[in-house]
Protein backbone atom coordinates (compact mmCIF):
# COMPACT_ATOMS: atom_id res chain seq x y z
CA UNK A 1 0.00 0.00 0.00
CA UNK A 2 2.97 2.32 0.53
CA UNK A 3 3.31 2.56 -3.27
CA UNK A 4 0.12 4.62 -3.45
CA UNK A 5 1.88 7.51 -1.70
CA UNK A 6 4.84 7.70 -4.12
CA UNK A 7 4.37 10.66 -6.52
CA UNK A 8 4.09 9.91 -10.26
CA UNK A 9 7.28 11.83 -11.01
CA UNK A 10 9.30 9.64 -8.63
CA UNK A 11 7.80 6.44 -10.08
CA UNK A 12 8.73 7.66 -13.59
CA UNK A 13 12.28 8.37 -12.38
CA UNK A 14 12.49 4.91 -10.74
CA UNK A 15 11.26 3.22 -13.91
CA UNK A 16 13.76 5.11 -16.11
CA UNK A 17 16.49 4.01 -13.70
CA UNK A 18 15.54 0.35 -14.18
CA UNK A 19 12.79 -0.40 -11.65
CA UNK A 20 10.28 -2.21 -13.90
CA UNK A 21 7.63 -2.51 -11.17
CA UNK A 22 7.36 1.29 -10.96
CA UNK A 23 5.63 1.28 -14.35
CA UNK A 24 3.02 -1.27 -13.30
CA UNK A 25 2.28 0.90 -10.26
CA UNK A 26 1.74 3.90 -12.57
CA UNK A 27 -0.48 1.89 -14.92
CA UNK A 28 -2.59 0.50 -12.05
CA UNK A 29 -2.94 3.98 -10.55
CA UNK A 30 -4.24 5.58 -13.74
CA UNK A 31 -5.69 2.75 -15.85
CA UNK A 32 -9.36 3.34 -14.96
CA UNK A 33 -9.16 7.04 -15.85
CA UNK A 34 -7.19 6.46 -19.07
CA UNK A 35 -9.25 3.46 -20.20
CA UNK A 36 -12.48 5.28 -19.27
CA UNK A 37 -11.38 8.28 -21.36
CA UNK A 38 -10.58 6.07 -24.39
CA UNK A 39 -13.80 4.06 -24.06
CA UNK A 40 -15.90 7.25 -23.79
CA UNK A 41 -14.61 8.29 -27.23
CA UNK A 42 -14.53 4.86 -28.93
CA UNK A 43 -17.38 2.87 -27.29
CA UNK A 44 -15.88 -0.43 -28.46
CA UNK A 45 -14.10 -2.57 -25.86
CA UNK A 46 -11.70 -4.36 -28.23
CA UNK A 47 -10.58 -1.16 -29.97
CA UNK A 48 -10.35 0.64 -26.61
CA UNK A 49 -8.12 -2.16 -25.27
CA UNK A 50 -5.89 -1.90 -28.36
CA UNK A 51 -5.57 1.88 -27.97
CA UNK A 52 -4.91 1.51 -24.23
CA UNK A 53 -2.09 -0.96 -24.94
CA UNK A 54 -0.70 1.21 -27.77
CA UNK A 55 -0.73 4.19 -25.39
CA UNK A 56 1.50 2.40 -22.91
CA UNK A 57 3.77 1.04 -25.67
CA UNK A 58 4.38 4.70 -26.61
CA UNK A 59 4.84 5.62 -22.94
CA UNK A 60 7.45 2.87 -22.50
CA UNK A 61 9.29 3.80 -25.72
CA UNK A 62 9.41 7.47 -24.70
CA UNK A 63 10.55 6.75 -21.15
CA UNK A 64 13.18 4.24 -22.34
CA UNK A 65 14.57 6.76 -24.85
CA UNK A 66 14.92 9.37 -22.07
CA UNK A 67 12.85 11.89 -24.06
CA UNK A 68 10.19 12.40 -21.38
CA UNK A 69 10.33 15.88 -19.82
CA UNK A 70 6.85 16.61 -18.54
CA UNK A 71 8.05 17.83 -15.13
CA UNK A 72 5.89 15.44 -13.16
CA UNK A 73 2.68 15.91 -15.17
CA UNK A 74 2.48 12.22 -16.04
CA UNK A 75 -1.30 11.76 -16.39
CA UNK A 76 -1.97 14.71 -18.75
CA UNK A 77 0.95 13.52 -20.91
CA UNK A 78 -0.45 9.96 -21.13
CA UNK A 79 -3.91 11.40 -21.88
CA UNK A 80 -2.43 13.38 -24.78
CA UNK A 81 -0.86 10.20 -26.18
CA UNK A 82 -4.15 8.29 -25.96
CA UNK A 83 -6.06 11.22 -27.47
CA UNK A 84 -3.67 11.32 -30.46
CA UNK A 85 -4.11 7.56 -30.95
CA UNK A 86 -7.92 8.00 -30.86
CA UNK A 87 -7.67 10.73 -33.52
CA UNK A 88 -5.43 8.44 -35.62
CA UNK A 89 -8.01 5.64 -35.29
CA UNK A 90 -10.83 7.89 -36.54
CA UNK A 91 -8.65 9.21 -39.32
CA UNK A 92 -7.99 5.65 -40.52
CA UNK A 93 -11.67 4.72 -40.36
CA UNK A 94 -12.69 8.10 -41.87
CA UNK A 95 -15.13 8.78 -39.05
CA UNK A 96 -14.89 11.54 -36.51
CA UNK A 97 -16.74 11.22 -33.20
CA UNK A 98 -19.49 13.65 -32.25
CA UNK A 99 -18.41 15.68 -29.26
CA UNK A 100 -20.72 17.25 -26.71
CA UNK A 101 -21.57 20.79 -27.71
CA UNK A 102 -20.04 23.05 -25.12
CA UNK A 103 -18.44 26.42 -25.63
CA UNK A 104 -15.02 24.79 -25.77
CA UNK A 105 -15.92 21.81 -27.91
CA UNK A 106 -17.58 23.91 -30.61
CA UNK A 107 -14.05 24.78 -31.72
CA UNK A 108 -12.94 21.17 -31.79
CA UNK A 109 -15.97 19.72 -33.52
CA UNK A 110 -15.24 20.46 -37.16
CA UNK A 111 -16.81 17.30 -38.46
CA UNK A 112 -15.61 15.43 -41.48
CA UNK A 113 -18.59 15.06 -43.75
CA UNK A 114 -19.01 13.13 -47.00
CA UNK A 115 -20.82 16.11 -48.51
CA UNK A 116 -17.82 18.42 -48.02
CA UNK A 117 -16.21 19.54 -51.25
CA UNK A 118 -12.56 18.61 -51.74
CA UNK A 119 -11.61 22.26 -51.21
CA UNK A 120 -13.53 22.46 -47.94
CA UNK A 121 -12.10 19.12 -46.81
CA UNK A 122 -8.58 20.47 -47.42
CA UNK A 123 -9.41 23.59 -45.38
CA UNK A 124 -10.80 21.48 -42.51
CA UNK A 125 -7.68 19.26 -42.58
CA UNK A 126 -5.46 22.36 -42.54
CA UNK A 127 -7.40 23.86 -39.61
CA UNK A 128 -6.91 20.63 -37.67
CA UNK A 129 -3.16 20.73 -38.34
CA UNK A 130 -3.01 24.42 -37.41
CA UNK A 131 -5.01 23.80 -34.21
CA UNK A 132 -2.58 21.10 -33.14
CA UNK A 133 0.35 23.42 -33.80
CA UNK A 134 -1.35 26.26 -31.94
CA UNK A 135 -2.12 24.09 -28.90
CA UNK A 136 1.58 23.14 -28.79
CA UNK A 137 2.52 26.83 -28.93
CA UNK A 138 0.22 27.87 -26.08
CA UNK A 139 1.94 28.89 -22.84
CA UNK A 140 2.30 25.84 -20.58
CA UNK A 141 -0.27 27.08 -18.05
CA UNK A 142 -2.94 27.56 -20.77
CA UNK A 143 -2.08 24.28 -22.50
CA UNK A 144 -2.28 22.37 -19.21
CA UNK A 145 -5.78 23.67 -18.40
CA UNK A 146 -6.98 23.11 -21.98
CA UNK A 147 -5.73 19.50 -22.04
CA UNK A 148 -7.31 18.72 -18.66
CA UNK A 149 -10.61 20.30 -19.69
CA UNK A 150 -10.87 19.08 -23.28
CA UNK A 151 -9.21 15.70 -23.23
CA UNK A 152 -9.74 14.56 -19.66
CA UNK A 153 -13.23 15.98 -19.07
CA UNK A 154 -12.12 17.52 -15.77
CA UNK A 155 -14.20 20.18 -14.05
CA UNK A 156 -12.61 23.56 -13.30
CA UNK A 157 -12.81 22.62 -9.61
CA UNK A 158 -10.71 19.48 -10.28
CA UNK A 159 -8.30 21.48 -12.44
CA UNK A 160 -7.82 24.09 -9.72
CA UNK A 161 -7.16 21.35 -7.14
CA UNK A 162 -4.60 19.56 -9.33
CA UNK A 163 -2.77 22.68 -10.55
CA UNK A 164 -2.97 24.50 -7.21
CA UNK A 165 -4.53 27.67 -8.65
CA UNK A 166 -7.94 29.22 -7.97
CA UNK A 167 -10.95 28.28 -10.10
CA UNK A 168 -10.98 31.85 -11.47
CA UNK A 169 -7.35 31.54 -12.57
CA UNK A 170 -8.09 28.19 -14.27
CA UNK A 171 -11.11 29.74 -16.03
CA UNK A 172 -8.96 32.71 -17.10
CA UNK A 173 -6.28 30.43 -18.56
CA UNK A 174 -8.92 28.48 -20.49
CA UNK A 175 -10.41 31.73 -21.80
CA UNK A 176 -7.00 32.94 -23.05
CA UNK A 177 -6.30 29.55 -24.65
CA UNK A 178 -9.64 29.70 -26.50
CA UNK A 179 -9.02 33.29 -27.61
CA UNK A 180 -5.70 32.20 -29.10
CA UNK A 181 -7.30 29.21 -30.82
CA UNK A 182 -10.09 31.36 -32.28
CA UNK A 183 -7.46 33.39 -34.16
CA UNK A 184 -6.73 30.37 -36.33
CA UNK A 185 -10.44 29.75 -36.94
CA UNK A 186 -10.84 33.39 -38.00
CA UNK A 187 -7.77 33.17 -40.22
CA UNK A 188 -9.54 30.46 -42.21
CA UNK A 189 -12.88 32.27 -42.01
CA UNK A 190 -14.68 29.14 -40.91
CA UNK A 191 -17.96 29.73 -39.12
CA UNK A 192 -18.59 27.24 -36.36
CA UNK A 193 -22.20 26.87 -35.33
CA UNK A 194 -22.91 26.45 -31.64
Amino acid sequence: MANLQIPDALLVKNYVEGNESALSTLIKRHESKIYGFIYSKIADRDISNDIFQDTFIKVIKTLKSNSYNEEGKFLPWVMRISHNLIVDHYRKTKKMPMYRETEEFSIFSIMSDDSLTIENKMIVDQVEVDLKKLIEELPDDQKEVLVMRMYQDMSFKEISEITGVSINTALGRMRYALMNIRKIIEKHQIILTN
